[in-house]
């Protein structure tokens, strides 16, 4: 899987660019500050719908303007698709898959398949649970797109049930009240059941490859593993061992159910959901050992290395190579840590990277250098390649010279 081209509008600091790629290797230099991660923040969009440095949209439409576009062409296989969205401030986004509507923004998952290494990702290991969690429910949408859907219900069930929970707590609990509750549990526990069951395979599928990755990267450390945390689950359901049964949804939910019932007091009483998936970690463990708190910070950044490559090596092995996103991540990474990424990279179909010199990258790593460069006032900048770009052939270690222009056309 490759992007053969990448168009923005108002996107960040970008007014408009119109990018050819190609596959292989290339490089966006540029000091910080100039746009280099937001080229590939708008291509990880593309890809899961979601931005690794904001939580919502607003951020990513370009100061003074409504709305931003992001489109890309994605070769896979041979089979060339386009694929568009719109983010609008204050009404719903919209997309095109081949230039037609389709109702839904989420039809477009699973077109483009990205694995992006960002300095952020040091908060898989140190930060809260949410971020693993949110590491899990991407990855495993990427590997079924499906699944965007039922996130989409379990959270809106969550919102409304909560909602609930609050009113049934301040007054009296009536029978309608309560039957209501029922209701929602049934529906909670049905959304509940298929993410498990989703995410309980994931960290299944992914052991072994998080094991390898980070034995490579660090081979003096002690070993590293994951397992599923859930207070609902029984202890086998959280063995990384166990092999997922095709029967596990319907057993699932009704343990969610079982749980649900037990936790009500609780609930109606602090006026929240106390049970589900929303409320789980991925444990990260170095030997016998949580990584967050005891992990020192080399082999924080190992683990979080090893996360990313584990994912890039599972899409890699059940389906189309994703395309690998490196944001600025070789400055952060010490000479080991570099060749075992560069490793990976150099055997990957399409690699987008971003470096603020070209001596941060990897020799092996020679490839097409693209500048990037800003004009206008400091409180109005905008990102620009210029159209000598075009030319931009050389290895990265001695990167083609980029005079600052209007133009923001770039083919490496």
């Amino acid at each position: 899987m490759f992007i053969r081209s990448l168009s923005l509008r108002d996107f960040r600091s970008w007014e408009q660019v119109e990018l050819d790629l190609s596959p292989g290797r290339t490089v966006f230099l540029g000091a910080n500050g100039n746009g280099k991660t937001n080229l590939l923040e708008a291509i990880g969009y593309l890809a899961a719908l979601d931005s690794h440095r904001v939580s919502s949209d607003a951020p990513l439409i370009r100061m003074g303007t409504e709305r931003a576009r992001i489109g890309a062409t994605v070769v896979n296989i041979g089979r060339e698709l386009r694929i568009d969205i719109e983010l609008n401030q204050g009404s719903a986004n919209r997309a095109q898959i081949n230039r037609s509507p389709v109702r839904r923004t989420r039809e477009i998952l699973g077109i483009l398949q990205t694995v992006l290494f960002a300095p952020e990702d040091l908060s898989l290991v140190r930060g809260d649970p949410g971020e693993r969690r949110r590491f899990m429910d991407e990855l495993c949408t990427a590997r079924l797109p499906r699944l965007a859907a039922v996130r989409s219900d379990y959270d809106r069930v969550l919102r409304q049930r909560a909602a609930l929970l609050k009113s049934a707590g301040r007054h009296a609990r009536s029978t309608a009240d309560l039957g209501t509750l029922d209701v929602w549990d049934g529906h909670l526990a049905t959304h509940a059941a298929v993410l498990l069951a989703q995410r309980l395979r994931l960290v299944h599928d992914l052991a072994p490859y998080l094991a390898q990755s980070y034995a490579a990267i660090a081979p003096e450390s002690r070993p590293a593993s994951i397992a599923y945390r859930s207070a609902a689950l029984p202890a086998e359901y959280q063995d990384p061992a166990r092999e997922p049964q095709s029967a596990d949804t319907e057993a699932l939910e009704a343990i969610m159910l079982r749980e649900l019932a037990a936790a009500r007091p609780k609930e109606l009483e602090r006026g929240v959901c106390l049970v589900g998936p929303h409320r789980d970690e991925l444990e990260l463990t170095l030997g016998e050992a949580p990584a967050k708190g005891f992990a020192s910070h080399g082999e924080s950044w190992s683990f979080a290395l090893a996360l990313r490559l584990g994912a890039f090596e599972l899409l890699r092995a059940t389906g189309s190579e994703p395309v690998l996103l490196l944001d600025d991540v070789f400055a952060e990474l010490d000479r080991r840590r570099r060749t075992a990424l560069a490793a990976v990279a150099a055997g990957a179909e399409q690699v987008l990277i971003t470096a603020a010199v070209p001596e941060d990258v990897p020799a092996e790593l020679a490839a097409a250098a693209l500048r990037i460069e800003t004009t206008g006032a400091p409180d109005d900048r905008i990102s620009r390649i210029s159209e000598s770009a075009r030319a931009a052939t050389q290895p990265v270690t001695e990167p083609a010279t980029i005079t600052e222009s209007d133009s923001v056309t770039g083919s490496p």
